[in-house]
């Protein structure tokens, strides 16, 4: 079946947010912009990979086991458990509590805390004028002002975040959250993401996929695993030509 067969009955595009649209400022989900403002980067660099590794790790385990987040107020609460966690497990860093009230303060509303790729706002737009376009993302509240931050947000007609609904891909409430506030059939949806889970959850939906992976690594990877199950793209121009 040739590409523009394949998609002439597409109406609508889901798309994840993280490695997908954007990535961490940082490189890094949990360091913010202002992270090394309020640590000495100096005595974080002196402890051992896996000493702060494991820190991130068990802070980490926390904010997975918060199912529901809905508010930013609410993840700005568990974000200061986090990094009340992180600072017990890295007791020489010496964090006091206003420390980790600002780490916390900056993780959740500093909205240029991703970064998106610079095809998102040329694509995007375009997209936008022939498709309803959602964003279906495992994130918390934040993630909204971080788009309407880079004024990406009104492109998106449904905006659907796992701590709002309290479950993460690929349970179908993520994808049908997105098709119900999008008034469209599944048969009717593309969905892209960048992990085969994710992908393998909307195609049991009867939502047709694309994995996307900008890491070339990622890419090569998946071209060789997907076994022809998904068509495998490294960006939006890519994506752009293949569905029209």
């Amino acid at each position: 079946m040739s590409s523009l067969a394949e998609y002439k009955n597409i109406k609508a595009i889901l798309f994840d947010s993280g490695k997908v649209l954007n990535g961490p400022r940082s490189g890094k989900w949990f360091i913010s912009p202002k992270f090394f403002e309020y640590i000495n980067p100096q005595e974080y660099k002196e402890i051992s990979s896996s000493d702060r590794n494991n820190a991130f790790e068990k802070a980490g385990k926390y904010i997975d086991e918060q199912k529901l987040i809905t508010t930013e107020e609410e993840e700005y609460k568990h974000f200061l458990e986090f990094f009340n966690i992180f600072s017990m497990e890295l007791p020489q860093l010496q964090l006091s509590s206003e420390k980790i009230q600002l780490l916390a303060k900056d993780l959740v509303f500093n909205y240029d805390k991703y970064e998106f790729y610079s095809d998102v706002f040329e694509v995007i737009p375009r997209l936008s004028k022939k498709y309803k376009l959602a964003v279906v993302s495992d994130a918390w509240p934040s993630l909204e002002n971080v788009f309407r931050q880079v004024k990406l947000r009104d492109y998106f007609s449904s905006f659907v975040i796992s701590s709002v609904k309290g479950v993460t891909k690929p349970h179908e409430l993520m994808y049908k959250s997105a098709l119900s506030e999008l008034n469209v059939k599944s048969e009717e949806a593309l969905f892209i993401d960048d992990n085969p889970k994710n992908c393998k959850g909307a195609c049991k939906l009867g939502i047709k996929a694309i994995l996307l992976n900008r890491n070339k690594l990622l890419l090569f990877k998946n071209k060789i695993t997907s076994k022809n199950r998904y068509k495998v793209l490294s960006n939006l121009y890519e994506l752009e030509k293949e569905i029209n």
